[in-house]
């Protein structure tokens, strides 16, 4: 009965077409009231104005032509709450499913760790004993009999621990002492000829530099007169080159550099002390008598130990118009001929100066003035008194 009530009363509106809009409104409010108060309820609102056909048909064709966008999850499982446990069932399972995966990957990397810790400690292990046993085993002769030394009456495995750390002992201090206690020969006897004054000299970046050009690669450059300088100075030094570059990087540059032979020996690595990150050059194994020892070289941290017996120069790095080496020649010399008795004390007084080749040259330069000065009153001096007498007399 309510359906043929709401039926009629929706005929009755679309054959009052033609009445004036406030009626039709009028008579829509009274029609939705009616319909509510019968409890049907339209799917859509119904609307009831002037030209109601041709609105209608524009509707719905704006509704046909416009996109249709998809809907995402979130707002169909708001519109359509039956929906939304289908998508939550599904991002659960995607999720649990990575979890697993996750937790696979997870345990197969444990699992290869640790196979690979146990390798490792094995392989520790292993070198350990071996080591043990190797450096802790006792001597033999040549006929295979085991030479006693003071460790033969302990037990067997205080044996071998106390031998391993005697040789773990002896190797540090392989790598951290000179190879040898004497690193120079005893002085010559007569009738050969000693010279009186031993010359040390780094040969880094005091005769030759390390180079680096994308023609010619790596390659050492002679130092601007150093033809001059090693002839000069071996007529009154015994010139020894000491450096803390392996003998395999140096003794092909001084072959090449000294082919006179003016250097009479060569001093490496080996033949350093390692002290606190540094190749220390020591003197003491020198077999020389340190009054009479002069180092020539460019970094202090390399003759820390007897800083009394080094000529700090600067570090050349290549510049053709360097003329150290002149003036170097000089120094020497003048130390040679005036018969210094002890050169530590020269070379103490030139350490205080930053530039100790610039202040000999200023010395050497008032002592030129000195020298012309005295000359002149010399000559002064030595005029005949008769000579003067004769020319107050005659007036002249």
């Amino acid at each position: 009965m309510a359906q043929s009530v709401l039926g009629r009363l929706l005929k009755c509106s679309l054959n009052s077409a033609a009445r004036p809009a406030y009626a039709h409104n009028l008579f829509g409010t009274q029609l939705q009231r009616r319909a509510l108060s019968l409890g049907v309820v339209p799917a859509k609102p119904i609307l009831v104005r002037n030209h109601a056909a041709p609105i209608l048909a524009c509707n719905r064709r704006n509704t046909t032509d416009a996109p249709k966008k998809p809907a995402s999850p979130e707002i169909l499982s708001k519109l359509f709450p039956q929906t939304a446990a289908n998508v939550d069932e599904e991002t659960e399972k995607e999720r649990k499913r990575k979890e697993e995966e996750e937790a696979k990957e997870n345990e197969k990397a444990f699992k290869r760790m640790k196979v690979g810790f146990a390798v490792f400690a094995g392989a520790g292990g292993a070198l350990l004993v071996w080591s043990i046993y190797e450096f802790g085993k006792p001597e033999v002769d040549a006929d295979g009999n085991v030479i006693e030394d003071e460790f033969i009456k302990l037990p067997a495995v205080e044996q071998y621990l106390k031998r391993m750390w005697k040789s773990m002992h002896y190797y540090q201090k392989m790598i951290q002492e000179p190879s040898r206690e004497k690193l120079l020969p005893d002085p010559l006897k007569p009738p050969y000829i000693q010279p009186p004054y031993t010359l040390v000299l780094e040969m880094k970046d005091v005769l030759v530099h390390p180079d680096w050009t994308y023609q010619t690669g790596w390659r050492f450059k002679k130092r601007p007169g150093v033809d001059v300088f090693l002839q000069e100075c071996a007529k009154h030094f015994e010139i020894v080159v000491f450096t803390a570059e392996q003998g395999m990087t140096v003794f092909p540059i001084l072959d090449a550099l000294d082919p006179n032979g003016y250097i009479m020996y060569r001093l490496v690595r080996d033949a350093t002390h390692f002290i606190d990150g540094h190749h220390v050059k020591n003197l003491d194994n020198l077999n020389r008598d340190l009054r009479k020892v002069i180092v020539v070289d460019w970094d202090p941290n390399s003759t820390k130990m007897h800083p009394d017996n080094t000529f700090n120069i600067a570090r050349w790095m290549g510049n053709d118009d360097d003329s150290q080496l002149f003036d170097l020649i000089s120094f020497l010399k003048t130390i040679a001929t005036t018969d210094v008795e002890d050169v530590r004390d020269v070379l103490h007084y030139y350490r205080q100066f930053d530039d100790p080749i610039m202040k000999f040259r200023e010395n050497q330069q008032k002592l030129m003035e000195q020298m012309q000065e005295r000359e002149r009153m010399d000559q002064a001096k030595s005029k005949p008194i008769v000579k003067n007498w004769s020319r107050n007399f005659l007036g002249r």
